[in-house]
C-alpha cells in the first residue's frame, strides 16, 4: 500500500458544515505528521490556517492523496482535474446522496486513520471525453466522470439527432435529449431517465434516450471502448447544449457533431475496506432490507 505523506484537501464552497469538517480533517492530519496542502478557494475561507496553498494542478503533481470534502458534485470536479495525475482521491460526504463520497462526518477520524494505515481499496473509474465539431473545426471539449448529456437547454422543444456507434448508424431520434453515462454515472441522471444500474467495475457505457418520441427507444449498453457520434439535425431551429457532469456546457448549432469516447487517464478512487457498492445502492436508493428484518 502507498504511504500518504503529502495530502491535499478540496472542499465545497458555500457550506459551513464543509468548513467545520475541513478544520477537523486538518487538525487530525497534522496530528499524524502529514504535510497538508489546501485548495486555493477553500483556503480563503480559513484565515490563519498556516497550511500550504496550491492549485488543483499543483496538488495533482505533488500530493500522494487528495481528500474531497463535499458531495458527489465536488468529487466530480476534482476527478476531472486530477485524473491525469493518477493521484488517488478519497471522498468525505457533506452532501446528500454520496455515491462517490463514502466517509460520513461522524466517521471522519476513524476512517481516514484506516486509510493512512493502509486499510483501503482502490478502484479505477474511467471518464468520458467529448468533442463538439462544427464542420471539421472543434468548438468545444470537456471531460465527464458521470455523463455527457445532449439537451435542449432553455428551450422546451424536442431535439432531432442521429446516433452512430463505432461508425455504424444506429438510429435517428426525436427526443428531449440523450444521456451517455459511465458505470459511475449510471446511478445519476441516467437512472432517473430509466437507465440500468451498472456495477462500477464494468467496462461499458449506457446510452439513454430522454423522453423519446418513439416509444420503442430503450436504453442500450455498449462496450466501454466504443466511439459514439451524435449528429444534430440540420433542420433544427434551436441550439441544444452538451453538458458534461452538469458542470461544463457547450452550445451546439444545427449540423454540429458530438464525438464521445473513453478518456485515456482514469480516476483512482479510494474506499475504506468495508465499502460495499450494493449496500450503498440499498441505503441511498431506499431498497428494502432482507426478509425477517435482517440487514
Amino acid at each position: 500500500m502507498e504511504q500518504f505523506r503529502n495530502i491535499g484537501i478540496i472542499g465545497r464552497l458555500g457550506s459551513s458544515q464543509v468548513i467545520e469538517t475541513v478544520r477537523r480533517l486538518k487538525k487530525f492530519l497534522s496530528s499524524r505528521g502529514i504535510a497538508i496542502m489546501l485548495d486555493e478557494p477553500i483556503a480563503e475561507l480559513l484565515p490563519g490556517h498556516g497550511m500550504q496553498v496550491c492549485s488543483k494542478k499543483m496538488m495533482g503533481e505533488i500530493c500522494d492523496l487528495v481528500i474531497v470534502v463535499g458531495g458527489d458534485g465536488s468529487l466530480l470536479g476534482a476527478a476531472r482535474a486530477l485524473a491525469r495525475y493518477k493521484v488517488p482521491v478519497l471522498g468525505v460526504n457533506r452532501g446528500s446522496l454520496g455515491f462517490l463520497t463514502d466517509i460520513r462526518p461522524d466517521q471522519l477520524e476513524e476512517k481516514v486513520a484506516e486509510v493512512l494505515d493502509g486499510q483501503y481499496t482502490v478502484e479505477s473509474r474511467f471518464l468520458l471525453e467529448c468533442v463538439v465539431r462544427r464542420g471539421e473545426t472543434p468548438i468545444g471539449q470537456a471531460d465527464a466522470l458521470n455523463d455527457i448529456i445532449l439537451h435542449p437547454g432553455k428551450s422546451t422543444r424536442m431535439i432531432e439527432f442521429e446516433l452512430f456507434i463505432e461508425g455504424q448508424f444506429v438510429c435517428s431520434q426525436k427526443a428531449d435529449g440523450l444521456i451517455v453515462a459511465t458505470p459511475t454515472g449510471s446511478t445519476a441522471y441516467a437512472l432517473s431517465a430509466g437507465g440500468p444500474i451498472m456495477h462500477p467495475k464494468l467496462d461499458a457505457m449506457v446510452v439513454v434516450p430522454m423522453y423519446p418520441h418513439t416509444l420503442s427507444s430503450r436504453p442500450m449498453v455498449v462496450d466501454g471502448n466504443s466511439e459514439l457520434k451524435i449528429v444534430v439535425s440540420h433542420d433544427m431551429s434551436i441550439y441544444p447544449q452538451v453538458s458534461c457532469d452538469g458542470q461544463n456546457h457547450v452550445t451546439c448549432a444545427p449540423g454540429d457533431t458530438i464525438t464521445i469516447y473513453k478518456k485515456a487517464q482514469k480516476l483512482r478512487l479510494i474506499h475504506p475496506l468495508d465499502h460495499n457498492f450494493y449496500e450503498v445502492c440499498r441505503t441511498k436508493l431506499g431498497w428494502g432490507s432482507r426478509l425477517g428484518g435482517h440487514d
